[in-house]
């Protein structure tokens, strides 16, 4: 089919990379900054870092991945089924996302946060004993937020009807 209308498909390459100037002088800039922060990481304990991504790409895979797809199961289980007046956005929701941006800030700083911090604190000069308190705080603050737009969105919909 030959017709004016019809778009014909682009080549993978194509599809992956558009080959404008903007594009792939910021692709160049990206891998050149990339070449120099892994330069500078790498410089000091490269097999260090090299065990921290192999551990972590195997705990993320046996550990985390069954743990956070069990837990929301269950939170779906805890949610029921939708009936058809429900808006497509359930309260499940607002449990996930302060659950999800929690763990990804334990995720990043539990080294921090369970108190392992020999290391930061003579490398840095920083004391590395708020972080507990600190997450903690973060963790509810989110919840608390997650909480109130929930019951804004509520009274929004009731006050809708």
């Amino acid at each position: 089919m030959s017709g004016h209308g019809v778009r014909r498909p682009r080549g993978l390459f194509r599809t992956l990379i558009d080959p404008s100037p903007a594009r792939l002088l910021v692709l160049a800039v990206s891998f050149a900054l990339a070449l120099y922060a892994g330069s500078r990481l790498l410089s000091e304990g490269a097999l260090e870092i090299a065990l921290w991504f192999g551990g972590a790409a195997v705990v993320h895979d046996l550990v985390l991945l069954p743990a956070y797809t069990l837990a929301n199961r269950g939170l779906q289980a805890l949610g029921g089924r939708r009936s058809a007046d429900q808006p497509a956005a359930s309260w499940t929701n607002f449990v996930r996302v302060p659950a999800f941006l929690s763990g990804l800030l334990l995720l990043v700083w539990f080294p921090l946060i369970l108190r392992q911090v020999d290391r930061y604190e003579t490398t840095t000069g920083l004391a590395g004993d708020v972080y507990l308190e600190r997450w903690l705080l973060v963790t509810a603050a989110l919840a608390a937020a997650s909480a109130l737009w929930f019951a804004a969105t509520r009274w929004y919909r009731r006050a809708r009807r």
